[in-house]
């Protein structure tokens, strides 16, 4: 068994850049996979072993998190999953994702890869219509890239997250709870067009995506509410997640994917209930003796702030088919103010700077990611060109090809407080960007490492805190 301790966490002050050294882990122990070789005559050879489960105790400052998994992908858990503790009394402690480009800076392209390879786990022929939806505000744009991998199978899948943002000039459908979350209270919003509306209210398929399940209450909460809201067909739910703790303390009930005996399954009545992960398991928290008390920020909000949400297209806040609309406007918004700030007069004359983060912003990150993954996309095209340049010249294309300073990554803003220490290295915080009055971080993002920072958001631009605005290599993109 693995034995990884996380030292003290300390909390950061207002407005303030803190950092912990790294922790070193030790390589997880695996169970023994023996294989046999078998001769022409003898008899065909058993059915493969489902994979060995795998075991790893984390040390906390409040407590233990004991871990019983396995994996059902190529990733392994180093692949998937940091740790760090919550500012939150409800949970101690954090699973970070190490894929999802919110607490960890991650490369687009590494981002999209594990959206398509989750996508990829969905089976073919659900019955339909389809709704995909996506869990506030960490998941929003998994769900998304989700949804737009399933389109190539299922093109008329909807995509409908939840927000935490109240939206004044839209419908609600419903409300639930994530009842161990920060802020535990998400709405869902209804279309404005009746005919996608029509289609969302008699859909037979749920896929709900989230980064990890826990538990399984929030699916069950979502499900709920989905069905006294209207959603009276549905027929099948797939809760469809990065990591899947929620299958219970018993090690032998990790290897199923559709158990007969599930807890969330007996308590969707009537629907026929299944999971896809790229790694599931079960943990078991225990508590250290006497822990320090914690107080946590007042986060848990839905009211709107006191800065409007600019139009920035439907990107799943209601119903929609495609959550890509937005981009093309964003993109030239982008354009516009990268030629302004470096004195360009269009913007094919742009360079790119070697090492640029993108930022979203709380739930928005759709878009911004998308625009990350354009910028990933044209530094390596620009990489293709000067080498074909240099070859068509009989030069030497070494120093193109050998170019590894050149790193394209996202992250995003998050309400989340977390402690430092363990997968959380730094952490700025500062005042948020919508008016609620809350402070906001951002995790692992040290502002020097990086010659451009572009940090996206859907408020107008003077709502972003001077801590960003003062930084002479952030380009604040607003959509006005």
């Amino acid at each position: 068994m693995t034995n990884l301790l996380l030292k003290p966490m300390v909390l950061a002050a207002p407005r303030a850049i803190q950092s912990m050294p790294p922790y070193q882990k030790k390589p997880s122990i695996h169970a023994s996979q023996a294989s046999q070789c078998f001769q022409q005559n003898q008899r065909p050879p058993k059915p493969p072993e489902p994979p060995s489960h795998q075991t790893t105790t984390i040390h906390l400052p409040r407590g233990n998190l004991a871990l019983t998994y396995q994996t059902n992908s190529d990733y392994q858990l180093d692949d998937l999953l940091g740790f760090a503790q919550r500012i939150n009394p409800k949970r101690a402690f954090l699973f970070v994702s190490q894929v999802l480009g919110r607490h960890i800076p991650v490369a687009p392209s590494t981002m999209r890869q594990a959206f398509t390879q989750l996508a990829n786990l969905v089976p073919n022929h659900l019955p339909q219509p389809i709704v995909v939806v996506g869990m506030a505000e960490t998941a929003v744009g998994l769900s998304a890239g989700v949804h737009q991998a399933l389109q190539s199978r299922y093109p008329q899948a909807l995509l409908l997250n939840s927000t935490r943002h109240a939206q004044p000039d839209a419908t609600l459908l419903t409300t639930f709870s994530e009842d161990h979350s920060h802020a535990s209270t998400h709405l869902i919003y209804q279309s404005d067009d009746a005919e996608i509306q029509q289609q969302l209210a008699t859909s037979k398929t749920l896929i709900m995506v989230d980064d990890e399940a826990s538990t399984g209450n929030t699916c069950v909460n979502v499900v709920s509410a989905l069905r006294d809201a209207g959603l009276e067909h549905l027929e099948q739910v797939h809760l469809t997640t990065l990591v899947d703790w929620s299958l219970g303390q018993s090690a032998k009930r990790v290897n199923a994917a559709d158990i007969a005996d599930d807890s969330i399954s007996g308590r969707l009545q009537g629907i026929h209930f299944q999971r896809h992960h790229l790694l599931a398991g079960a943990w078991q928290w225990t508590d250290a003796p006497n822990p320090a008390p914690i107080s946590m920020p007042s986060v848990d909000t839905t009211e709107a702030g006191s800065q409007p949400i600019l139009a920035t297209g439907n990107w799943g806040r209601q119903p929609t088919l495609d959550s890509t609309k937005g981009f093309a406007a964003y993109l030239a918004q982008f354009q516009k103010l990268y030629c302004s700030k470096f004195s360009l007069t269009q913007w094919q004359e742009a360079p790119l700077p070697p090492r640029i983060l993108v930022l979203g912003s709380n739930e928005f990150v759709w878009l911004p990611f998308l625009l990350a993954q354009w910028l990933e996309e044209k530094g390596l095209e620009n990489k293709r060109l000067e080498s074909k340049r240099l070859e068509s010249k009989g030069l030497d294309t070494q120093a193109v090809d050998a170019d590894t300073h050149r790193v394209i990554q996202f992250s995003a803003l998050t309400r989340s407080p977390i402690a430092l220490g363990g997968a959380i290295q730094t952490r700025l915080s500062f005042n948020d960007n919508y008016g609620l009055g809350m402070t906001n971080f951002a995790y692992n993002v040290e502002p020097n490492d990086w010659d451009l920072i572009v940090l996206c958001i859907e408020t107008p631009s003077a709502s972003v805190d001077s801590l960003w605005q003062d930084l002479d290599n952030v380009l604040v993109v607003s959509p006005q």
